[in-house]
């Protein structure tokens, strides 16, 4: 059962011999009972401040970037931001090509050329399109005469040596831009298309067609750019940048502007820099940060940290209380087991360095042993 914030008020309550509370006297508490509640969220507060970087608090975000704009805030709920985690790499342009959980975005583009199927969600996998005499259709931004790369996965569910068609063009099922065909032949894992394509024009459409009764299930459809590659972005100081790269940047001229290659974190904490200027559009940054949490505020709430460490939250709420009532002997006991258990909480939930270490063996080692190369 999840500790509650009821549950842990009342384990509270109990052991400080103090009257409990229901869940409908939960929000008029008094006295005691109030000063508990508050206790919680402070002694939570405590707890993540010890251990910043808790894997539990940890995230990912993305940030796409626009042409001309070099400064972006962070996300609302960002407690401390990993500046050796930021990534450059193409916006990926396909909305729900991945079918995690169902296949909105995809406009149902079945003619009657193709057949009466319907364009279906399958849970198989981590989500897939299942197609059977049927196809869809999603319109996409593109730049008119730059290159994208196009990665399709599909999967022949019933083994009958179905192909798959894909059409990129200026409307559903048009061809001007590609037109490729995807026949399965490894039942077990299915097929993946790798191409490009030209855009044509700015609004490009793309289609898969199956157009037969076989079942065929697509796991993705990927477009991004393919004049584009992933790089790490390196971290430089706010100083650093204003010796080096700000001038720069701040001549007002699209001349300037470039492909990003450092980050820079502003001196507030509530936006990043990247240097030079992004020029083109079809970028996302991507890096990880450790969130703040909320606080616990109804009764049916649940902490955040997992059930097992609601001894020290008690532990640290008792110490607030017995400091509370002037009784210094009972607060270093509840502190010293508050102590304890935290390190508990760092050994299991704190960030670790990973080491790695060669398995090669050397020539003067290999020689000692007798090993021969």
């Amino acid at each position: 059962m999840a500790t509650t914030y009821l549950i842990l008020s009342n384990r509270i309550l109990r052991e400080l011999n103090e009257v409990e509370m229901t869940s409908s006297n939960f929000s008029s508490s008094r006295g005691i009972q109030t000063a508990v509640k508050d206790f919680i969220n402070k002694s939570v507060h405590d707890i993540y401040n010890e251990g910043a970087e808790l894997p539990l608090l940890h995230s990912t975000t993305t940030q796409a970037l626009q042409v001309g704009d070099g400064e972006y805030d962070f996300p609302s709920d960002m407690r401390r931001v990993d500046f050796e985690s930021f990534f450059l790499k193409p916006t990926e342009l396909i909305t729900n090509g991945e079918f995690t959980s169902n296949i909105t975005s995809w406009t149902n583009a079945t003619t009657g050329a193709v057949g009466g199927g319907t364009p279906a969600y399958n849970s198989g996998g981590n989500g897939r399109l299942r197609l059977n005499d049927a196809a869809v259709s999603q319109a996409i931004t593109t730049v008119k005469n730059k290159t994208y790369k196009v990665q399709v996965r599909v999967i022949d569910s019933a083994s009958g040596g179905s192909s798959l068609a894909v059409k990129i063009g200026n409307a559903a099922h048009d061809t001007t831009d590609l037109n490729a065909t995807l026949t399965v032949t490894n039942y077990g894992e299915g097929n993946v298309l790798d191409t490009t394509f030209t855009a044509s024009q700015v609004a490009t459409y793309i289609t898969v067609i199956n157009s037969d009764e076989n079942n065929m299930d697509v796991d993705y459809v990927r477009v991004s750019r393919s004049d584009i590659a992933p790089k790490k972005l390196a971290h430089i100081t706010y100083d650093t940048y204003l010796q080096t790269n700000k001038v720069a940047d701040d001549v007002n001229v699209s001349s300037s502007f470039g492909l990003p290659a450092k980050v820079i974190r502003k001196p507030d904490y509530s936006s990043f820099i990247l240097s030079p200027i992004p020029g083109e559009g079809e970028y996302t940054i991507s890096y990880d940060y450790y969130t703040t949490h909320t606080d616990l505020s109804a009764h049916g709430d649940n902490m955040g940290l997992p059930d097992r460490f609601s001894p020290l939250i008690i532990d640290r709420s008792k110490y607030y209380v017995y400091m509370l009532r002037s009784d210094p002997q009972h607060a270093q006991l509840a502190d010293r087991d508050y102590q304890r258990k935290l390190k508990l909480l760092k050994t299991d939930y704190g960030t670790h360095a990973d080491y790695m270490r060669t398995d090669t063996i050397t020539e003067s080692i290999a020689t000692t042993v007798g090993v021969s190369s």
